[in-house]
């Protein structure tokens, strides 16, 4: 029996030193997040499961854990995705207000806001030409004009937009990050779809990037919708096949979920 329960208590301690530690301190000035539970969230066999949860007191929160891979997760209240983070060993620092939201204290999520930082500033500006229509309609220049303009600047935006985040997930298709900001980039998409900017990125891929789970299944399904409505197969879906985003999704693109 005893050299039972001592075997048992080797494996264990064998499973537990091939593990690594994540640790997340948390803060918060918004005062509707204070008492509510927060769930750190990741996908798991292609399902979003919720590996560990806290609660938000005073402002402050915190996760800590055991994990044997490095996570690509969100957090998140109720079902509700405040922010990305990666789940990898260190002290990760996270810090949510009215204004931003950030991650800091571990590599990976260091260049994850860092990227996030870039487009954020570039979709303000996309959403800043809305303002500038307005004012350029009041000071009395036809919409023509106008109209010739702010696309000539959207179309400019958009495509340093697709510079970033291209050569990111270029840059990182051997870890994490890569796969991440694909999920991200695609789910502006109502359906998986093929555009130049996904091609480029396929005919460039690692075999790790291109054997990620979602990597792999969204290419797998966008190649056959494709196939079929290029055969004519209407059914395939209820929507056009386009090669690029609309200004409307351009500027609803990546919201922080």
């Amino acid at each position: 029996m005893n050299k039972i329960l001592y075997a048992t208590i080797v494996i264990v301690a064998a499973l537990a030193s091939c593990a690594e530690q994540y640790n997340i301190q948390g803060s918060s000035s918004v005062a509707r997040l204070d008492g509510s539970k927060l769930y750190l969230k990741a996908l798991k066999e292609n399902k979003l499961q919720s590996i560990d949860s806290c609660e938000v007191v005073h402002g402050k929160f915190k996760f800590a854990g055991l994990f044997d891979t490095t996570l690509m997760a969100s957090l998140y209240m109720d079902e509700q995705s405040i922010m990305p983070l990666v789940v990898e060993q260190g002290n990760i620092s996270v810090r949510i207000d009215d204004v931003q939201q950030s991650v800091s204290g571990t590599p990976l999520n260091e260049l994850l806001y860092d990227f996030l930082e870039k487009h954020n500033q570039m979709d303000n500006q996309m959403v800043e030409l809305s303002h500038r229509e307005s004012q350029m309609l009041l000071d009395g220049i036809d919409e023509e004009t106008i109209g010739k303009q702010l696309t000539i600047e959207a179309q400019t935006i958009a495509a340093r937009m697709d510079s970033l985040e291209t050569h990111f997930i270029i840059d990182n298709f051997d870890n994490v990050l890569g796969p991440g900001i694909f999920m991200m980039v695609t789910s502006r998409y109502q359906y998986p779809i093929l555009t130049p900017q996904i091609e480029e990125l396929m005919s460039k891929a690692t075999d790790k990037f291109k054997n990620d789970a979602y990597v792999s299944n969204y290419y797998r399904e966008a190649n056959e919708i494709h196939e079929k409505m290029t055969n004519g197969d209407t059914t395939a879906s209820n929507a056009p096949i386009v090669d690029e985003p609309t200004d409307s999704v351009i500027q609803s693109i990546l919201n922080g979920e």
